[in-house]
């Protein structure tokens, strides 16, 4: 009990770090446009990361994100160690990625440390270890690793342009104080969606652990229930837990993340309260989509998307693709390095218990 405890506290640790990581995401463009301060802009973020708990519980009515994260994995393969190693992986990557600057994927980092985990669990991919992945909920994942991005700058590109369209004849000065007062409504509506997105998967992690735990002990709530609806019984049975999940988040996005907003909201091009409305709009969508559809994407991937596609309107000259290679850089490799450092925690954690 002691140990899925000290999991539980892990998971809402990376959480809150998550939070602070990721915060960039929904507040870059209003804080580079200086519609909001830093702090205010924060404030704005964090109430809606947890007001998202209320439109995944009682509008769409289920946590499909979660739910696909706690099943990444096999169940046959799930264990505490498993998901303990995984996530002193994650939160490992983030706080390296947070330190330079680097705005990588908090889910990706999260999914890649407990497949690594697992994998090391089963003996290495030399014994087998592939076979431990859920290839059903996992490959959709990885494919909108690259999809998402595509998503939200193509969105992002339709919707600035046919603003520039309907705007053309607008006095500039005007038009402007309203997309400043819109670019509230929309970073309002991202952070809705990086909420509801990102503190699903804390929860599925929780969720994979307290299943292993209640079904170890035979806890007939979950041994008389096929694996398929575990998840939904473990969220009604500790309620407490996707609470916690979306409280951890706001509150680490009330922490700000600033050396990420700065390569978010003016290193990959200059953006106007216009197209901040645009990217951040377009990103909301994208995650609304994922959601909807139960598929954990990177709000980080999804707003960089976004905000590539508001740049190219002006001229693709106008987007920094040296910095934009270097963050695809960091989205391919951290799965595979997630991976790795987790199964490395989990030999040396084996080695000492």
């Amino acid at each position: 009990m002691t140990f899925l405890v000290i999991i539980i506290i892990l998971a809402l640790v990376f959480d809150y770090i998550n939070g602070f990581h990721d915060s960039a995401n929904s507040i870059a463009t209003i804080v580079s446009t200086k519609v909001l301060t830093p702090f205010q802009a924060v404030l704005w973020a964090a109430v809606f990361n947890f007001a998202a708990f209320f439109i995944s519980k009682y509008l769409i009515g289920e946590f499909k994100i979660g739910n696909t994260i706690a099943k990444s994995v096999h169940e046959n393969f799930i264990t505490l160690e498993v998901i303990f190693a995984g996530l002193i992986a994650a939160i490992g990557w983030n706080l390296l990625t947070w330190w330079f600057g680097i705005p990588s994927s908090s889910s990706h980092t999260l999914l890649g440390g407990f497949m690594g985990a697992a994998m090391a669990h089963a003996g290495g991919i030399a014994k087998g270890g592939v076979s431990v992945i859920n290839y059903a909920k996992v490959i959709p994942t990885f494919l909108f690793i690259f999809l998402a991005p595509v998503i939200g700058m193509l969105i992002a590109y339709i919707i600035t342009v046919i603003i520039l369209n309907i705007c053309r004849k607008a006095v500039p000065y005007k038009a402007e104080k309203w997309f400043r007062r819109l670019q509230l409504v929309s970073s309002a509506l991202f952070s809705l969606g990086h909420g509801g997105n990102d503190a699903q998967k804390v929860m599925g992690i929780i969720g994979a652990a307290v299943i292993f735990y209640e079904v170890q002990n035979g806890n007939p709530g979950y041994t008389t229930l096929d694996s398929a609806h575990r998840f939904s019984h473990f969220v009604e049975d500790y309620w407490w837990v996707p609470v916690s999940s979306f409280t951890a988040i706001a509150l680490g996005t009330l922490s700000g993340g600033w050396k990420i907003v700065k390569t978010m909201g003016t290193r990959i091009t200059k953006v106007t309260p216009l197209e901040g409305v645009s990217a951040e709009t377009a990103g909301a969508a994208t995650l609304y989509l994922a959601e909807a559809a139960g598929i954990p994407v990177s709000t980080t991937h999804t707003i960089t998307g976004a905000i590539i596609g508001v740049g190219a309107t002006k001229r693709l000259s106008a987007v920094r693709w040296g910095v934009t290679i270097n963050l695809l850089w960091a989205w391919i490799l951290t799965i595979p390095v997630s991976a790795l450092f987790a199964a490395l925690v989990y030999y040396l954690l084996k080695l000492v218990f």
